[in-house]
Order: structure tokens, then C-alpha cells, then sequence
């Protein structure tokens, strides 16, 4: 009886992957056949010691079947998947089951193009965090990817879905938050455990239940002698704490999504569920593991508004995503045929409806910039968005200067400097203009492309606190430029990129005839792409420009070029 290959750790789509077995459809929909179920046998002729087809499994399978990727033709199929119940490790005979694999017909590529889902991935002491059966170039669904074993592009991260909590679930109700944070999970570690009961001892906002004395039930969780329904205690919270156990994933994520508690999610290394995908910043609140005692903190700078709009998003993403076996395993083909069919991927509004907001509609935010109007009206004329820090008086130079340009509607400034308050209003220069002076909770470079509300003109003209060489004619000038052309950024000073003989990438200020970029030192743009940045911009992009607190600009011109 043959083994599967060890699984190929460099594995990607490019090389591990046939995609010529992904034949050109009309409906650009990747064919997945599933294997009716069998006996296998070993090389004695007696029946391999397979775990039996659970009711979970035999749901995610049903759902596939019964979805426009199914075909009954293994030779077309672009994905396979094998009849075998891989969803748990637990009790797995994994000599049985890799004998198993190596059987079928279609492995003999070493199980490229086949798909392998799991939940429970590794077993004592380690619990390693992928499957412990070598799959060889098979991807693999799991709920437990961390990125030391994640295979980018190729596996799919997918979570551990709690079957007897969502047969407990109860109907929704007007929320009443009585406390701030709560910890259901009974099996973290010791370590986690006195960190979180230090931050309860702190604060009678925070809860932290444990199992309930003998006999143990899921739907039980104890504080003392007070004793809790579960999953139902978590409609009583703001935030619910996600802590890594043995495995990095934990139930309790879809369980407070489910009730529509926000997430603290607190496992380092870990890939959220579907995250190639899945905006989880908006839904979910990520803390490493050596800052749960700054938790407290953290939470402050979440106001009403966002905390409405994560538990909607929470609810959005569990509605369509995570709420049963079924969804799961479709949502998986779902990332796959994206990457396969690349020319007819989802976008990312497909993916996390970025426009519906806490008050249950879309119209605080406008369209895609292919629908703009060619001429944006005059009379709205153009929000000047001033980014300062601590040079006062270059700043209400700049005010001064600026505020006698005939379309300005308004002056924001945004007060990056969170050690130190804005001047005081008697110390501020009368002005013909409206000024609205914004605090910033946190020094961030992109502060200054955060869609404020206080923003209410289509155009928005960025300029830095130190931008004095420009007239209110050349700014007019400016302005009348970018009305033809709103779905572009319009400002003065220009920048090249482009490669050197080394064939690397250069960033040059010369003063050439090429331009490709424009500063954003003082730039007009819609304000459609500040909501582009702050919502869709890829998270470590963002990242990186705020950390280092440049290149905010390049960021800026990539994003609008190709989008």
C-alpha cells in the first residue's frame, strides 16, 4: 500500500496547481466532483480504520453537491475532493487515512487539484497546526493556519465551527450591554487565564466565566456559584475575548459573532478565517498576546459608531460566511474559483458590503469613481484639508493664505499631535472661512485621508502645514483642473517612479518631463478615495505608511492608478 508525498511546505498556485484542468466556462465557475462514499482496504484486503462520515462533513458535501460547482465527472473536474472525514485529527488513525488518500484514482499526482478540509488539525503534545497526514501538493482547509505553516495563495484558512452552541442559539433581541468584556473559553492557558482575572479584578465591566461544577455541559458556564447559559451570555457583552488554546483556532470566534459580541481575537500567528478575503478589522478587534493587560485601553479609542458598525459587520460576515457546515465549504470553493478565474473575482465590496453603515442603508457613501459625474458642480466648491502637528504659526500662515481662494467651502484641520491640545479658539486668526479643528485619538500619517464628516464638499484639497509658495490663483487654477478630470489626483508637485538599470524600482524628484506621480503635500482629490484608503486599502499598506510615517503619497497615487 503506497504513502502520499510529505506535504509541500513552497507550495502555490503556480506550482502546485493544474490549471489547465480548470476548463473556460461561461459562468467562470470551477467544477468540484466529490467522491461517493466507499470502503477502502489495505494490502491484507481488510477495511482500513477510517474515522465514520460525521453529519458535519456529510453537510459541507451535500451543500457542494448541490451547488452550481458540482459535476459527476472526476476526469473534468478543476478540484477533487476525497470521501474521507478529515474534519477532526481526534482519534484519527492517520497511517489509515494517508493509506487511504494514496488510493484513490485520482491522487496519483501526488493529490494535486485536491482540496482536504479540517478543523482540528494536530494532536498532543504539539498540536501542530496543520493536519498531521501528508497531503503532498493537496490544499488545505483548515482551521488552524498560522503563518509559519500557511501556504499564501494556495491553502485557505477556514474556522472551527461549534455545532451544539448554534442548535442553543436564541432568538435576537435589542441589546442591553451589561459588561464591557467577557471570557467564555474554559481551555486557555494558565498564563492567559490569570491575565484576563487580573483585568476582571480591575473592573466590574469585565466577566470571566469557567466550566460549572460536574456534570460539564456546553451550554453552561459558571462564575462562582452563579451559573450562565452559553452562547447566550454573550449577547450581554460589548466585546468577547478569542483566546488561543492548544490550537489557534477557537469556537468561541464564530460563537460571539453568532451573538453578536465583537471579537478580541488574541492568538499570534494565527490566519483569520477567510482573511485573504475578509476585511476582519472591521468586525474584529486583533491584540498579540503579550498586550492583553492594554486591552483596557485599546477599547477606549472604539466610539459608539464603530462599535455599531463592527457588530454589523460581525453579522454580515457570519449571515453570509460562517453560520453553517454548508456555507463554509462553499465560501472555501468561493476564494478558490477567485483565484482561478481571476478576470471574474469578487471585489472587495462583494466581499464585505463596505458600504452598509449603523444606520442600515449606503447612502453616506458614494459610488466607484466610473459613475462620477464628468464635471463635479462649482457650486459645492472644495474642503481644504490641513494636516499639522506643532508648527503653529506656519499653520495659520497657511490659513491665511488659503482661505481667500474663491471655492474654498471649508477649512479642516486635523490636530495630529495627541500629547499636546490645539491652540486655544482665542489664539486662532479670523478667517472668511469656516474652520473645523479635528483631534486625532492616534499621530497617524493617514489621518489625513480619513473621510471626516465634517467633510462635506465632493472635492478635497490636501496640504500640508508648511505649503506657502502657492497663490489662491494657482490653487483656484487647480481646483478648475480637477473638475475635469475628479476621478484622478490633480495637485503641483510631481515626482517619476520607474526602474534603473538594475531593473529595481526608483522613486526620483528630478526635474524631468515625465511625471507619474503627484505629491499629496497639495493635491485635490475626491473624497471617494479617502474612503477608498481608510476601507479598502490593503491593511499592512497602511500599516507601514503610518509606522513609518511616510510614503502615504506613493500609497496614495498606487491606489487611485489601480483601483
Amino acid at each position: 500500500m503506497q504513502f502520499p508525498q510529505n506535504t509541500a511546505p513552497k507550495c502555490r498556485m503556480h506550482s502546485c496547481f493544474d490549471i489547465y484542468r480548470c476548463r473556460f466556462n461561461e459562468n467562470s465557475l470551477i467544477s468540484v466532483y466529490v467522491y461517493p462514499y466507499s470502503t477502502f482496504l489495505n494490502e491484507k484486503g481488510r477495511t482500513l480504520n477510517l474515522k465514520p462520515i460525521s453529519v458535519h462533513f456529510d453537510e459541507m458535501l451535500t451543500a457542494i453537491k448541490e451547488s452550481s460547482y458540482y459535476t459527476d465527472d472526476k476526469d473534468k473536474a478543476c478540484i477533487i475532493i476525497p470521501p474521507l472525514d478529515i474534519l477532526n485529527q481526534n482519534g484519527m488513525d492517520l497511517k489509515a487515512t494517508a493509506q487511504a488518500l494514496a488510493a484513490l484514482e485520482t491522487w496519483k499526482y501526488s493529490g494535486q487539484n485536491h482540496l482536504i478540509f479540517n478543523m482540528l488539525p494536530g494532536g498532543p503534545p504539539d498540536f501542530n497546526s496543520i493536519l498531521d497526514v501528508p497531503l503532498g501538493k493537496a490544499i488545505q482547509a483548515g482551521g488552524s493556519m498560522s503563518t509559519q505553516t500557511y501556504r499564501p495563495g494556495f491553502d485557505v484558512s477556514i474556522p472551527v465551527f461549534n455545532a451544539l452552541t448554534v442548535k442553543h442559539r436564541a432568538a435576537p433581541r435589542n441589546r442591553q450591554s451589561k459588561w464591557q468584556v467577557i471570557s467564555t473559553q474554559v481551555n486557555i492557558h494558565e498564563e492567559f487565564r490569570k491575565s484576563v482575572d487580573k483585568l476582571a479584578s480591575k473592573s466590574h465591566e469585565y466577566l470571566v466565566l469557567g466550566l460549572c461544577p460536574k456534570p460539564h455541559t456546553v451550554s453552561k458556564r459558571c462564575r462562582g456559584k452563579k451559573m450562565y447559559d452559553y452562547p447566550h451570555i454573550m449577547q450581554r457583552a460589548t466585546f468577547c475575548l478569542v483566546i488561543r488554546g492548544a490550537r489557534l483556532g477557537q469556537t468561541a470566534l464564530l460563537d460571539s459573532l453568532m451573538m453578536g459580541c465583537i471579537p478580541i481575537v488574541v492568538s499570534d500567528d494565527y490566519i483569520l478565517p477567510f482573511s485573504e478575503v475578509l476585511d476582519w478589522k472591521r468586525a474584529a478587534v486583533v491584540v498579540s498576546e503579550n498586550e492583553i493587560d492594554r486591552i483596557p485601553l485599546i477599547l477606549k479609542d472604539y466610539s459608539q459608531n464603530q462599535i455599531k458598525d463592527m457588530r454589523l459587520q460581525g453579522k454580515f460576515m457570519w449571515e453570509n460566511y460562517f453560520s453553517s457546515m454548508g456555507k463554509i465549504a462553499l465560501t472555501t470553493l468561493r476564494v478558490i474559483n477567485d483565484r482561478v478565474y481571476k478576470h471574474h473575482a469578487c471585489m472587495y465590496e462583494d466581499w464585505n458590503a463596505p458600504y452598509l453603515t449603523s444606520k442600515g442603508d449606503t447612502s453616506s457613501s458614494v459610488g466607484p469613481s466610473l459613475f462620477l459625474p464628468l464635471i463635479p458642480p462649482r457650486s459645492q466648491g472644495f474642503t481644504a484639508v490641513v494636516l499639522s502637528y506643532d508648527r503653529v504659526d506656519m499653520m495659520f500662515k497657511v490659513l491665511r493664505k488659503i482661505a481667500d481662494t474663491p471655492s474654498l467651502a471649508k477649512i479642516v484641520v486635523v490636530w495630529n499631535n495627541v500629547k499636546k491640545a490645539p491652540p486655544s479658539v482665542s489664539k486662532w486668526p479670523k478667517l472668511p472661512k469656516p474652520v473645523k479643528v479635528i483631534q486625532a485619538k492616534r499621530n497617524r500619517l493617514s489621518n489625513r485621508f480619513y473621510p471626516y464628516s465634517e467633510i462635506e464638499t465632493e472635492a478635497i484639497l490636501a496640504i500640508d502645514d508648511d505649503i506657502l509658495m502657492l497663490s489662491t490663483d494657482e490653487l483656484e487654477f487647480g481646483f478648475e483642473a480637477w473638475r475635469e478630470f475628479p476621478d484622478r489626483l490633480v495637485g503641483f508637485p510631481g515626482r517619476i517612479h520607474l526602474y534603473d538599470n538594475a531593473s529595481k524600482l526608483k522613486y526620483d524628484s528630478e526635474w524631468t518631463n515625465d511625471v507619474s506621480m503627484v505629491l499629496t503635500g497639495v493635491a485635490f482629490h475626491h473624497k471617494y478615495f479617502s474612503h477608498l484608503f481608510t476601507y479598502m486599502m490593503p491593511y499592512h499598506v497602511r500599516s507601514w505608511v503610518d509606522s513609518h510615517m511616510n510614503c502615504e503619497d506613493i500609497a496614495m497615487n498606487f491606489m487611485i492608478a489601480n483601483y
